[in-house]
């Protein structure tokens, strides 16, 4: 076992391409996963184009679900065989934000298989860039989490696009019985947040997205909780021009929504939606927008409004999904949608960030 197949990006491209690589040797702290189940998602194409992989080439793939293989020298040998999913946050562990369950903060913060972040030095991200896009991956110790019996290797792979639905309903502050607008909420953050929303005490969600029919389908996933849709397809043409999303959101919410949890990637779309919120409510944005917000500070002040920025969850965030589905509160296989072989992944990847059919999460099975 010298070589493997995987995914790999190189310096000056998004082009990913599948290609043998050697096993990645694990070091006195280090276990190595024969990954099952690997998560696609947009995000990788996203910061390869902005320069955030600083180690190229690369394999890129920070959702992992796997066996542990191999143990370093400084491994208790009892996880050999286990059942584990890979955390990708790497942080320092010892500063300000890490004791403060604030690790995307951290200045060394980076992401196993995916971006860099911080400002500082991030040598774990120089050691561990390598994602989980292959047949096997190398991974510290303390960045697994052994998985319940029940809880497939697919969801497991897909568990952090859960636990950043998590950081979103939590950053929002929200009181029981909260009104919440989610934008975007036919994709993989989008779908894991309406799973979510009962577990927060949510009373009502309005789900916004381009398509009335795909968001017919997402209806379902919020169990109990009322939902309604607003299909952008569905309003008027100069909606962008003249707050035809905000006028149908003040119409379905009178007296406001308690938080917008915002996934758009660009546009309008979250500046009409913020308009639709209640005094004291809150904007809670994780979809990488540049779009800026024409309100005058003395608005925000004097609705009392909070707008929130995440860059993605936390281990504690990971761990309280994992806790849902270990209870079976939780059960989120329904979400996994499309699923791949390894040699097909530069092709999916293609299709789900041009969204060219309906897709909630996506993985690969090497």
């Amino acid at each position: 076992m010298s070589e493997m197949l995987a995914v790999r990006a190189h310096a000056g491209s998004t082009e990913l391409r599948v290609e043998k690589v050697g096993v990645p040797r694990v070091g006195p702290e280090d276990v190595l996963v024969k990954v099952v189940s690997a998560g696609l998602a947009p995000s990788i194409v996203k910061h390869l184009a902005r320069g955030r992989f600083t180690h190229l080439p690369s394999t890129p793939g920070h959702e992992v679900a796997g066996t542990v293989v191999e143990t370093g020298a400084d491994v208790d040998t009892a996880l050999m065989g286990a059942r584990v999913r890979m955390h990708p946050m790497l942080s320092c562990g010892s500063c300000r934000y890490c004791t403060t369950a604030r690790q995307q903060m951290c200045g060394d913060a980076a992401m196993i298989g995916n971006a860099a972040f911080g400002t500082g030095p991030m040598e774990l991200y120089a050691r561990y860039h390598d994602g989980g896009l292959a047949e096997y991956v190398r991974v510290p110790r303390r960045l697994v989490d052994p998985l319940p019996d029940h809880v497939g290797f697919d969801v497991a792979a897909k568990l952090h696009e859960l636990g950043n639905a998590h950081r979103a309903l939590k950053s929002a502050g929200l009181h029981p019985g909260g009104r919440v607008v989610v934008t975007a909420a036919t994709g993989a953050m989008g779908t894991a947040t309406v799973k979510l929303a009962e577990f927060f005490g949510v009373r009502e969600l309005v789900l916004v997205g381009r398509s009335a029919e795909r968001l017919e389908a997402v209806r379902p996933l919020a169990g109990a909780v009322p939902v309604r849709t607003v299909a952008l397809e569905e309003l008027p043409g100069d909606w962008t021009e003249d707050d035809g999303l905000a006028r149908r959101l003040d119409d379905l919410l009178p007296g406001g929504a308690d938080a917008v949890l915002d996934y758009l990637p660009g546009g309008p779309g979250t500046v009409q939606a913020m308009q639709a919120l209640a005094t004291g409510g809150a904007l809670v944005h994780m979809g990488g927008s540049e779009a800026a917000l024409p309100f005058p500070i003395r608005i925000i002040m004097t609705r009392c409004w909070r707008v929130v920025g995440t860059r993605g969850c936390t281990r504690e965030d990971t761990s309280a999904v994992l806790d849902l589905l270990a209870s079976r509160r939780l059960t989120a296989d329904e979400l996994i949608t499309h699923r791949f072989p390894l040699a097909d992944a530069p092709r999916a990847m293609d299709a789900l960030v041009r969204r060219a059919e309906p897709t909630w999460m996506a993985v690969v099975n090497p």
